[in-house]
């Protein structure tokens, strides 16, 4: 088991590429006092550049869902794991051979970002804002679904 050995994309059944060998896991983070979720815009260069999406990226082979986001948003986002918590994870993409899940957590107060070369910009956006960005494809597809969780899940949203 190495560290990235989830790098790569895959050719999925469903006729698209992937990124992620073992699988791929993204984290939306809420901000409950402002009602607000971080976003993030993709870098020109990486998969659905230009589009806004959350953290996230492939799954290494050791690491479960949650870990993998905590992970990536640690990497693109500079936020740390220990002011995250989690409250739901829930696998919205599911091709046979290639999935996506979706990480929920909040956090106490907006933490100080610091973005790497993945992304151009991230942002706190009103949770029912989101809908109206430019989003990544995929998180266009099931935004719905989440923004419904969100509010289910966060009080107050």
């Amino acid at each position: 088991m190495a560290d990235s050995d989830g790098d790569g994309w895959i050719e999925c059944t469903c006729g698209s590429r992937h990124w992620g060998l073992h699988g791929a896991a993204g984290i939306v983070l809420v901000h409950p006092p402002t009602k607000t979720a971080l976003m993030q815009l993709r870098a020109e260069w990486t998969h659905g550049g230009q589009t806004w999406g959350i953290p996230g990226g492939a799954r290494d082979s050791h690491e479960t869902a949650v870990e993998a986001a905590l992970r990536e948003l640690q990497e693109e986002l500079g936020v740390e794991s220990h002011d995250v918590t989690v409250i739901h994870d829930v696998l919205l993409t599911d091709h046979g051979t290639w999935s996506y899940h979706t990480v929920i957590g909040t956090v106490a107060s907006q933490p100080e970002l610091s973005t790497n070369e993945e992304s151009v910009e991230a942002v706190w956006v009103d949770v029912h804002q989101v809908g109206d960005l430019d989003l990544h494809p995929g998180l266009a597809q099931v935004w719905g679904t989440i923004r419904e969780s969100l509010v289910e899940l966060v009080d107050g949203l």
